[in-house]
């Protein structure tokens, strides 16, 4: 299984707090956000990650380094912006197992989620699953709606509604038929671009449901509530 993790981001929303350090390597609870992540990824027997790299690139290079907890690490670094979507695709073509499904993580997410029941909702035939995390409050994020079986049915981007859903937990595991439905362009967004166009494209996807606890650390205020609270 190959694995992609995307830390490309500008992190505008955390202002002074990140503007010299990728929100990748900010600290929850003694760990950074990617050592938190690499543990996930190692319980799945991985031991070699890419890293989908923009912003502060050198700076994530060098901190990070070619091998950190026992994972080897590839630096995929944009050579201009290419979107959530076209850093998926640019970082792709550097995964070491050509053909075998690969997970892919938003570097700006904490999650309790067992990954291996993620993984274990995998059809072969299938383009992927994509992790669902309930939140109290859905409005800043996209939401997904499902059917009685499972599969993807609509992706709602940020719809604004100030209540309790299953939300887009950043975390997808994509095979090789996936690929099919990226657009040609370099630069394209995930969430706009592919998965709010999925019944468009006929793309089908499998929702994992996760209770358990999820943050997305790019604002200051979940920044500070994960510091003070994620579980060890």
């Amino acid at each position: 299984m190959n694995a992609i993790i995307l830390c490309g981001g500008l992190s505008t929303r955390l202002g002074d707090i990140a503007k010299s350090v990728p929100k990748i390597l900010l600290e929850v609870k003694g760990r950074t956000v990617l050592d938190w992540q690499l543990e996930k990824l190692k319980k799945l027997g991985i031991n070699e990650i890419v890293l989908a790299a923009g912003h502060l690139a050198e700076t994530l290079r060098r901190e990070a380094g070619p091998e950190r907890n026992g994972v080897k690490i590839i630096y995929a670094i944009e050579p201009k912006k290419l979107g959530t979507g076209g850093a998926i695709k640019f970082a792709w073509e550097q995964a070491g197992n050509p053909g075998a499904p690969t997970i892919i993580l938003n570097g700006d997410i904490l999650a309790a989620a067992d990954l291996a029941q993620m993984t274990a909702r995998l059809r072969p035939e299938s383009a992927g699953v994509l992790m669902g995390s309930r939140v109290n409050d859905a409005s800043t994020y996209g939401t997904l709606i499902y059917d009685e079986t499972g599969r993807l049915s609509e992706f709602r981007e940020k719809e604004g509604l100030a209540q309790p859903g299953y939300i887009n937990g950043g975390m997808y595991l994509f095979t090789e038929k996936m690929k099919k439905h990226f657009p040609p362009a370099d630069e394209f967004s995930i969430e706009y671009d592919v998965f709010a166009k999925l019944n468009d494209l006929g793309i089908d996807l499998d929702i994992h449901l996760s209770d358990e606890p999820w943050v997305d650390i790019g604002l200051p205020e979940r920044l500070e509530w994960a510091r003070n609270n994620w579980p060890e």
